[in-house]
């Protein structure tokens, strides 16, 4: 199993794993490899280092470390606030569906219902097209749009 570090074209990284990197072209050729953030198919393969178990000590590879101290980091300072960035709002996205009731198409009459009493207030997401979304707001109903990752609407495996 090769694991490859992967990023979309708009700089989402997320890692995938395939019995061969001749499987990740195949699958990447036909358009099967997409980001779990944003869906895009447009994928590359980003370098990364393999790891490597050698039979040395413990010890041997301690001292190796400290001595390689100096060396750059092979992902920089910003690479990484990108990445907890990217961690935090999907962790953020997983919370707010999960403490959510998914009313589907029914959101807008679903929000109307809730507003004017006729049934429990309590939070709700779905779906809402442009207009009844802009309809709820003029009647005075709070609603927000909040695009879901694809890699949220199921579940992970």
């Amino acid at each position: 199993m090769k694991v490859l570090d992967l990023k979309c074209s708009h700089d989402h990284r997320f890692e995938g794993w395939f019995a061969s990197t001749d499987e990740f072209e195949s699958q990447l050729s036909r358009k099967l490899v997409a980001c779990p953030v944003c869906s895009t198919t447009e994928v590359s393969r980003m370098p990364s280092a393999p790891r490597l178990n050698l039979s040395s000590s413990r010890s041997d590879q301690s001292e190796r470390a400290v001595a390689g101290s100096n060396a750059e980091p092979a992902v920089q300072p910003s690479q990484n606030a990108d990445h907890a960035l990217q961690a935090r709002a999907l962790q953020f996205m997983r919370e707010i569906l999960a403490k959510t009731e998914n009313v589907g198409d029914r959101f807008a009459e679903e929000a109307r219902r809730m507003h004017y009493d006729e049934a429990p207030a309590r939070n709700i997401r779905g779906v809402a097209t442009p207009e009844d979304a802009h309809a709820l707001m003029e009647e005075g109903i709070d609603v927000m749009p909040l695009p879901v990752p694809a890699a949220l609407k199921e579940p992970l495996q």
